[in-house]
């Protein structure tokens, strides 16, 4: 019994520690992340549900400044300037403008896409991965919310540079999310109107106001 004790302290230990440095690994990335200016990454995209055999790649980028970005993705752009979010779909004509709520934690919006876990999850270490001499250092995420619909995320970090490299996004009903990040540039020159909206551009869309 005393050393089944000391086995299960050991462990619990083992995994405080284990803990302790994931939290302080997403703490490093998180406090990069905020002390740039902005930030402009190219990605890939990939879904993939094999029960529905559901199967989706692309490749997208989005542009982060504070809050507001700009994303290109699937032949659409959103664009949120802090208060609204327009959904540009070129192929329909149309667009759809409605607000956005920054407080829900259960949407990873482009802008909460790099700091999204520091509310809401628990977290631990996961595996190294070696991805072209980069040391891939992966943190796996559990939603505290037992009613969530997420599984659990996982996210890869570049130990080197604290920039996220690839998140996993498992699913309840087995689709998978992952984004993986083949460019990632910081501080540049961005025009002062790229996340405002010009009506004038879009004369002949029908233009849907949610709210």
């Amino acid at each position: 019994m005393i050393k089944k004790i000391i086995l299960l302290v050991f462990l619990f230990g083992i995994t405080a520690i284990q803990a302790q440095t994931a939290k302080e690994l997403l703490d490093e990335v998180s406090k990069k992340v905020k002390s740039y200016d902005n930030i402009v990454i190219g990605f890939k995209y990939t879904l993939n549900n094999p029960a529905e055999n559901v199967s989706q790649e692309t490749r997208g980028d989005v542009t982060l400044k504070g809050n507001k970005y700009l994303l290109n993705l699937m032949g659409t752009k959103q664009m949120y300037d802090g208060k609204k979010l327009h959904v540009i779909i070129p192929e329909d004509e149309e667009i759809n403008i409605s607000s956005q709520d920054e407080e829900d934690d259960n949407s990873i919006t482009p802008s909460k896409m790099l700091t999204f876990y520091e509310e809401g999850y628990s977290y631990k270490m996961d595996i190294v991965q070696d991805v072209k001499g980069r040391k891939i250092q992966y943190v796996k995420l559990t939603p505290i919310d037992s009613k969530s619909d997420l599984k659990e995320i996982l996210l890869g970090i570049d130990k080197q540079t604290k920039h996220i490299y690839k998140m996993i996004e498992k699913q309840n009903n087995g689709t998978n999310i992952t984004i993986t990040v083949n460019s990632f540039k910081t501080n540049q020159p961005l025009s002062e109107t790229l996340f405002v909206f010009e009506e004038s551009k879009y004369e002949n869309y029908y233009i849907n106001r949610l709210d």
